[in-house]
């Protein structure tokens, strides 16, 4: 036994270390964030915090920090977290995974579209991947702009489907086919590949041709065993491959073997010129091979084309190549590498591990921007050991048999240098067939693309588990109603009642319900489980679905437990229980108002808030010309309002000073509603201006708050979770003494 004395000794050095870890686990927090904010102004410098195409869209408002997106992304350095919230830090790595928006158990992120106003290399496709005012025409793969395999597929199968709908609206009525071909496919990489499979499993007649003589489009140009990520694909007539990752050699040799065992018409060796409608209707390919005319053509196509050269003397030489398959076929070299993109990194990390070669890497800006995170480790060590040197801010202006010429520099710093040479690689990107494709018809002006879908909000999730728990509710309500002759009874009245050994907490009806509490209680837990970035692959569905699941077993599991306990709550374990639950349950659903309202963090609210500020500003500069004086008077107001507030340090008065905050804020919108009215000012005006007015007064709490609205947050966590804590071990306890006192007769025995 303890003494008194060994456990009074004891708790300072108890309390006194758990306060040390605190703090210590703060100041790692706080470096981690430091560095990701470190690493997001590195990205803004470098321009990789802009997304190429696609990027993860994040709403602060419903971020719950847990990181789950963050370790989902394949593509390292896209997520971080920053001051508790997710943020988008470098947005040009993003290839289009959704790895992040499957795994937020929030719904806070949705992969969108990002800017593409001002984008001319992208063709106009309508949702079938139709060219727009080119019927017939479908556009598939990375010539769309998609770079993903599972993206290509995906393309190419739908590509198929919406001709196989077409054929079927317009059926053949006379018997005989007008034309020879129902569908053409131009391209063998995964894109034609799986229109392929797909239009053989849909018996729509079809050819396909590349002018490659192998299989694999843009994939066959790939350095020998580069490493493929393909996410979960289905192939048509296949089904799921069991990998997430492939050599390209072995994707190749798998679609080999899908050509022989389906027999798919393939020939390759055969190039199109271009693509044109004739009289008829019908789409004519001018081949090598002579004319092919289809109901249908799909050009799956990539976006390399031509390799793009740079005009410089010597450029013909026959050391001088535009792609790299094989690094192991060149040893003991001088090397040079032209460019700056991940295939020029991994070609000059490639060669620079080959024996006696000496690699030298040109590029003409001032520092890599938009690699792959994995390619920036891996240059960076080449070139830590020696074995790559790379000249920033230069260009080759000529290519000798044994040298190259090099411009360094700019301005007053301009030189030239001259390096020995026996190969170069240039890595300048290619000329995308666009061409042909323009000559066909197809349209690469912005305001020809179908408007872009805005990201629409699909809420938090909590409405069906909410209207779940609430017809629940309905049906305890009347089960109540039903039985209220029994339950209007006092404790004491009850014994005497005939349906009390069916309704009392240890009868049948009351310990099913204790039962099936505890199993909720468990299903419960298990969304903790779940949102473990170590043990949660062990447990299927999505996070917004256990999120979900989390609400609603809380909800009926409360429910549960009252009919159980009849409806009383006594001075004993189970009606501490019962409190507890009562407790737990509210401060849950608090903790998911702050989540969803009052974000956790300020990731890109200072430049949200001079936009809104910029915005505000150029309002009130217009009003003011015509005379009035409204926008002034919102902008000083919120500015007030948003200065006035102090909050003090204890967790409640925060509270108050958050609440309080809100109904001010909606006392003054309403005062200058009525302002504006008698200013004259326009209605829909009025109410823009206003709308911004609540978001400046938003973003500016939050920036000038920020801590303060942490310390909520995490206090009112810390109070669930060991709120929690409490009401399962009073749960426990009471199931104990439920075993050891109840009166179980019905069953059988009696345990006493």
């Amino acid at each position: 036994m303890l003494s008194s004395s060994w456990i009074l000794s004891a708790l300072p050095v108890l309390a006194l270390s758990l306060a040390c870890a605190l703090l210590l686990r703060r100041r790692a927090e706080l470096k981690r964030f430091s560095d990701s904010v470190r690493e997001l102004s590195i990205a803004k410098e470098h321009g990789s915090h802009a997304a190429r195409l696609q990027h993860p869209n994040i709403d602060l408002s419903k971020c719950i920090g847990c990181g789950l997106c963050v370790a989902a992304c394949p593509e390292d350095g896209v997520l971080d977290i920053v001051y508790g919230q997710a943020v988008v830090v470098h947005g040009a790595r993003c290839v289009g995974h959704a790895r992040c928006a499957e795994a937020c158990p929030a719904a806070a992120i949705a992969v969108t579209l990002g800017d593409l106003s001002k984008r001319r290399d992208l063709p106009a496709v309508q949702a079938d991947f139709e060219a727009v005012g080119v019927p017939g025409l479908f556009l598939a793969g990375e010539i769309t702009g998609f770079a993903l395999v599972r993206t290509a597929v995906t393309q190419g199968v739908a590509v198929a489907d919406a001709v196989a709908r077409r054929l079927a609206a317009r059926p053949n009525t006379n018997g005989k086919s007008a034309a020879p071909l129902d569908l053409l496919i131009v391209g063998s990489g995964p894109a034609g590949v799986a229109c392929a499979l797909r239009a053989k499993e849909l018996g729509i007649p079809y050819q396909m041709i590349d002018q490659a003589e192998r299989l694999g489009g843009t994939v066959a140009c790939y350095p020998r065993r580069k490493m493929v990520m393909t996410q979960p694909v289905d192939l048509p007539l296949h089904g799921r491959l069991p990998r997430l990752t492939y050599q390209k050699e072995e994707l190749i040799d798998l679609w080999y073997q899908l050509k022989d065992k389906h027999g798919l018409p393939i020939e390759t060796g055969v190039r199109v010129a271009g693509v044109a409608r004739r009289a008829d209707g019908l789409l004519a390919a001018s081949t090598s091979i002579g004319n092919i005319v289809a109901k249908n053509i799909c050009l799956a196509l990539g976006r390399r084309g031509t390799p793009r050269k740079l005009g410089i003397p010597g450029e013909e030489l026959p050391k001088v190549s535009y792609s790299l398959l094989d690094v192991e076929s060149y040893r003991d070299l001088n090397i040079l590498v032209v460019g700056g993109g991940d295939s020029a990194v991994e070609a000059a990390v490639g060669l620079s591990s080959q024996p006696g070669n000496r690699v030298t890497l040109s590029y003409r800006k001032k520092a890599f921007f938009r690699l792959k995170s994995r390619n920036i480790v891996a240059i960076e060590n080449a070139i830590q050991r020696g074995q790559l040197d790379c000249i920033f801010e230069s260009e080759p202006t000529e290519i000798r048999e044994d040298a190259v010429v090099l411009a360094v520099g700019e301005g007053e710093r301009a030189r030239t240098i001259s390096i020995p040479n026996g190969e170069v690689f240039i890595f300048a990107g290619g000329i995308p067939p666009f061409e042909l494709l323009e000559k066909a018809g197809v349209s690469f002006d912005p305001a020809d693309r179908p408007a872009v879908v805005e990201t629409v909000d699909k809420g938090t999730g909590l409405l069906v588990p909410l209207c779940l728990a609430l017809a629940c509710a309905i049906g305890m309500m009347v089960w109540t109603h039903w039985y209220g002759s029994y339950y209007e009874l006092g404790a004491y009245l009850r014994a005497m009642s005939p349906m009390h050994d069916y309704l009392r907490p240890a009868g049948p009806f009351g310990l099913v319900l204790a039962c099936l509490a505890c199993a909720l209680f468990i299903w419960n837990l298990l969304y903790l489980v779940r949102r473990s970035l170590r043990w949660g692959s062990f447990l299927g569905g999505s996070l917004k679905v256990w999120m979900g699941s989390h609400v609603f077993t809380g909800l009926f599991a409360l429910l549960c437990v009252l009919a159980h306990s009849g409806f009383t709550i006594k001075n004993t374990s189970g009606g501490h229980a019962l409190i507890a639950l009562f407790i737990v349950v509210i401060a849950g659903s608090i903790g998911r108002y702050l989540y969803a309202f009052v974000p956790r963090a300020v990731n890109g609210a200072e430049a949200n808030l001079d936009t809104l500020r910029s915005e505000l500003a150029a309002l009130s500069a217009d009003w003011d010309r015509s005379g009035r004086n409204f926008g002034v008077q919102v902008r000083r107001e919120i500015d007030r309002l948003a200065g006035s507030a102090r909050w003090r340090g204890s967790f409640f008065e925060r509270i108050y000073a958050l609440i309080n905050g809100q109904f001010r804020l909606r006392r003054l919108v309403r005062e200058l509603r009525e302002e504006a009215r008698r200013e004259s000012v326009p209605d829909d005006e009025a109410r823009h201006f206003l709308d911004l007015a609540r978001n400046t007064y938003r973003l500016t709490l939050q920036t000038s708050h920020f801590e303060d609205i942490r310390a909520i947050l995490a206090t009112w966590r810390y109070y669930h979770r060991w709120l929690a804590v409490l009401m399962v071990l009073l749960a426990l306890i009471h199931i104990y003494v439920a075993l050891r006192f109840a009166d179980l007769a019905w069953l059988g025995h009696v345990t006493r």
